[in-house]
């Protein structure tokens, strides 16, 4: 593992306990929340509704 990882396992660990991207950036010691969840915050998982409608729509 490295920190690169560990920091981002952290991130979106917060991310998941709702804090906002300020209080993630200000734990990281970023001035910008937007490097914190470009970089850092694992993304969502997608809209399982979204999925289904196109699955739908494409005959699948």
């Amino acid at each position: 593992m490295t920190s690169h990882v560990f920091r981002k396992t952290c991130a979106t660990i917060l991310d998941e306990a709702r804090f906002t991207p300020r209080q993630i950036a200000d734990q990281f010691g970023h001035a910008r929340p937007s490097l914190t969840q470009d970089v850092y915050v694992g993304r969502k998982v997608a809209n399982p509704a979204a999925a289904d409608a196109l699955q739908e729509g494409l005959g699948t």
